[in-house]
């Protein structure tokens, strides 16, 4: 159980992660980025453009923060990217980590079926990159157990998305301590009216989660 947000010691380091198709030039990316420039400029932050295989991606992931501080680090995911963020946080040397997720993919393999073969970037559809069917089986490969410890879980949940179930995310991280958004959509276009609660819970201003 991590300790209460008073003990905790002040985050150093901050990964964002984006969902399918999309990149850390998407909205609720530049907006963290923005808030964190100008009030938080001491933290590192990371925000990858993330590969296609799923197992490339947790590659790039794993080693671009093996040397992470494990009492100081904190993780952001939305959609395919809070399932990622959900499967590194769970690997051993990461269970302390404070975890954001914003409409996290619960079953992709199962989701992303439907989307094999070439496929567009939602920010630039000049960029293109296929979705092999091989990447299906990976991301059932590194699908996490059940969560160690789900305090740490802010899971940010808008029962308008329009692509997942947020019935199906709720029953995931349940024992967390869910945000429940009435209405909003897949992107969550209302991000900067959650973001104080989202900073709040990764300890980076002050208060209680």
């Amino acid at each position: 159980m991590l300790e209460s947000t008073a003990e905790r010691r002040p985050v150093t380091h901050l990964l964002y992660l984006h969902g399918f198709r999309s990149s850390p030039r998407s909205a609720k990316a530049q907006r963290l980025a923005a808030w964190m420039a100008a009030e938080r400029p001491e933290v590192h932050r990371w925000c990858p453009q993330l590969p296609p295989s799923p197992r490339e991606a947790m590659a790039l992931l794993q080693a671009g923060t093996a040397d992470w501080p494990a009492d100081r680090s904190a993780v952001v995911g939305s959609s395919l990217g809070g399932f990622y963020a959900t499967a590194l946080a769970e690997t051993p040397a990461r269970r302390a980590w404070r975890v954001g997720l914003v409409n996290p993919a619960v079953d992709p393999a199962r989701d992303l079926a439907a989307h094999l073969g070439e496929q567009t970037a939602w920010h630039d559809p000049a960029e293109r990159f296929f979705f092999d069917p091989a990447f299906v089986h990976e991301l059932r490969a590194m699908a996490p157990g059940p969560l160690s410890d789900r305090p740490r879980y802010l899971p940010i949940i808008a029962t308008g998305d329009e692509l997942l179930d947020w019935r199906e995310m709720a029953a995931r991280y349940a024992g967390a301590p869910l945000l429940v958004v009435p209405g909003s959509d897949h992107a969550l276009s209302d991000f900067d009216h959650h973001l104080p609660r989202l900073l709040r819970h990764l300890s980076l201003t002050p208060g209680s989660p």
